[in-house]
Parts: C-alpha cells; structure tokens; sequence
C-alpha cells in the first residue's frame, strides 16, 4: 500500500516503512507525526484519489532526526559597479520514517 501526501508545500510518494526528508515539523526524535493531507491512497483494492484530499485517510510517522540540508550560497555581481552581494541559508529538515497508511 502507498499514498502521496503533501507536506512542506511539496508532495511525497510514500510506503510503509520509508525513511525521507521533509521540510521541518514540530516534535523531537521518536515523537509521532500525523498527515491529514493525503492526496492519493493505492494498493491491491484500487486507487482512491482525493478531491483535493480524501476524507479520512490519514499517514502517521515517527520523527527519526531534526536537522539541517547543505548550505546554499547566492551570490550576485555587477562588473564594474563595485556591487556585491552574498546570501547563505540552510533549510531546516526533518527525517521522518513512515509507520502507517489507513485510508
């Protein structure tokens, strides 16, 4: 069984058991998160597909690690007009490993 859902304004295609990284959630290492905003659940009964979300169906996962993605440097230069400009960010993550779909 799998589901897309949509988190961090992106959307994941997930199964029982996955490990990814999603863009930060509230809850410290072992805490249990819950996904309301399933887009599609499929399996050996068919394929449900929500209208934007189905009613009902819910992802649950655990926090494995709070953490932070690669620095990503913006750097921007005029020639000639002495103009400079440098940005860094780090986006903050979290991993999450998927315990359950019902829907």
């Amino acid at each position: 069984m799998y589901a897309v859902i949509k988190t961090g304004g992106k959307q994941y295609r997930v199964a029982a058991n996955d490990v990814l990284e999603i863009e930060k959630v509230a809850g410290g290492a072992g805490a249990t998160v819950e996904f309301k905003d399933v887009l599609m659940v499929g399996g050996d009964a068919g394929i449900k597909i929500g209208a934007p979300f189905l009613a009902g169906a819910t992802v649950t996962a655990e926090v494995v690690e709070q953490g932070r993605g690669p620095k990503v440097i913006a750097f921007k230069k005029r020639r000639r007009k002495n103009s400079r400009r440098k940005r860094g960010h780090r986006q903050e993550l979290t991993t999450v490993k998927i315990t359950g779909i019902s829907g």
